[in-house]
């Protein structure tokens, strides 16, 4: 869909749908008001007569409305007005985008962009309008016989913008929101696909594929004699119970010669049965999504080389399968990583970190100016913080704060958890130099805790978005995140 922004007032827009805000207590918003006067009142009368409220999503859709162009008038409750902040307009923004694509309008011009939220400017608003109406009208149907959608669609939204010389930051906003935008669609396309289509095979395929789009990015593909030549040993033990053969993607965009790039690592585990400590059957089908980290990076990967950010960035992603075999991994096992260190096996569901610390021990041949690994790792994290926040956790105080701001500002939020020096007791073995889980205890703080071994020679944050790349229940499916967060703190970083 087409999105651009203009100034201009609401009862002369020919259009096949003008969006307006109502708030509590029957307060119409400026434009709303235009509306109101050019129609005699009409929409005060209706609202006197308790057709609408004002109450946080209500919507009223009126008809060839007297002294306007458009052939319909939607109506949005708003809520409190004091209270607009980033949620409310996120909630209000999505519904008017699902209102809007019942109407049939082929376009419409909102001016919910011009509802004032706390501490928020135009080129916010106008940019999370983009991204929230692009993630409402998401659909995953690739896999369906019949993709017929009957509804008339929406080809093209005009956001509004107070004057001119808000125009140039709206378009601004429109170009960053369609490029986050097309990058959280990646991640998302790519998490809901099977495991029997989505292979570490096909991943690769899907870098190469993005590489001959963007030709600024550079793709390498290890193969799995080539991480036997490396010493990946960690990897090729979880790969060692799939007939899938495993990958080492690595991507590699440079837009600010030669500057220490940030590196991005992505848990790949296209398909995690917990290995030989197999998973419960009930809900496994969801082990699909648990390479979501990966998605995360193909996605971020995208977003930046659509907008030629002047940044340099490296993604690197190992993926396999984490299946039950007469070759698997057997728990008691020790391996010895890329970085030497050897690992017992306790447990050959907690397969990411192994996979990652290969990775992460990569990514120093790089000189990174920072390296942040994505990962589905725990479901401790699901249970301490549920699918609201990410769990972060840095070697560095600046950059985990960098990560929380873009996190703030995206709505893609993260929340920070420690990572003292008394945690690594858990890790201690008798038989390696240390053991791949720490006990029930802490679950999360002792995977990142495992990573933070492999990252002493750099700045590193770890998110585990085992709780919110994914939601379960009727709504299930991918979530994009957290490509926004990523976007925003790479945009951050290039600056102006």
């Amino acid at each position: 869909m087409e999105f651009n922004v203009k100034s201009g007032n609401a009862e002369k827009q020919r259009t096949g749908c003008v969006v307006v805000a109502v708030f509590e207590k029957r307060r119409l918003s400026p434009p709303a008001e235009r509306l109101d006067a050019a129609s005699k009142g009409m929409l005060g009368g209706l609202i006197r007569r308790g057709d609408l409220d004002g109450n946080l999503g209500q919507s009223l859709l009126l008809h060839n409305v007297p002294g306007t162009l458009a052939d319909r008038v939607l109506v949005m409750g708003c809520g409190r007005e004091r209270d607009m902040g980033d949620g409310p307009y996120f909630k209000v923004i999505g519904q008017a985008m699902t209102a809007l694509q019942a109407t049939g309008s082929s376009d419409a011009v909102s001016y919910l962009t011009d509802v004032p939220v706390k501490g928020r400017d135009t080129y916010w608003k106008v940019r999370q309008a983009v991204v929230r109406s692009r993630e409402a009208l998401y659909r995953f149907d690739r896999l369906k016989s019949d993709k017929t959608d009957r509804r008339r669609p929406l080809k093209r939204l005009t956001l509004s913008v107070p004057g001119r010389k808000e125009l140039a930051d709206g378009e601004r906003a429109v170009e960053h929101g369609m490029a986050l935008a097309n990058g959280i669609d990646l991640a998302k396309d790519l998490a809901n696909l099977p495991a029997n289509i989505c292979t570490p095979g096909y991943l690769a395929e899907q870098a190469g594929e993005l590489a001959k789009e963007y030709p600024v990015l550079k793709v390498q593909v290890l193969e799995q004699k080539d991480m036997e030549a490396l010493g990946m040993g960690a990897l090729l033990a979880v790969a060692r119970g799939s007939q899938e053969p495993p990958k080492f993607i690595i991507l590699e965009y440079q837009g600010a010669n030669g500057e220490r790039p940030v590196a991005l690592v992505g848990k790949g585990v296209t398909f995690d049965s917990g290995g030989i400590s197999i998973k419960p059957a009930q809900y496994m089908d969801e082990m699909k999504y648990d390479m979501s980290g990966a998605a995360t990076v193909l996605g971020v990967m995208r977003a930046v080389a659509e907008l030629a950010l002047p940044i340099d960035l490296v993604g690197l992603i190992p993926t396999t399968e984490n299946l039950p075999s007469g070759t698997a991994t057997r728990p008691g096992d020790v391996v010895t990583s890329f970085s030497g260190q050897t690992i017992e096996v306790l447990n050959t569901d907690a397969e990411g970190r192994l996979i990652l610390c290969d990775a992460l021990s990569y990514a120093a041949r790089y000189n990174p100016g920072a390296v942040i690994d994505i990962a589905t790792l725990t479901g401790a994290c699901v249970i301490a913080l549920g699918q609201h926040a990410s769990g972060l956790f840095s070697s560095q105080a600046s950059l985990a704060n960098e990560l929380l701001s873009a996190g703030r500002y995206t709505g893609d939020r993260a929340w920070e958890l420690p990572l003292w020096e008394e945690y690594q007791e858990q890790l201690k073995s008798n038989f390696a130099d240390m053991a791949n889980i720490g006990g029930r205890e802490a679950g999360a703080i002792t995977a990142a805790s495992f990573l933070a071994r492999f990252t002493k020679k750099y700045h590193w944050a770890h998110l585990d978005i085992a709780g919110t790349a994914w939601k379960t229940g009727k709504d299930k499916g991918a979530t994009g995140r957290p490509v926004p967060l990523l976007v925003q703190f790479l945009l951050e970083r290039a600056g102006p």
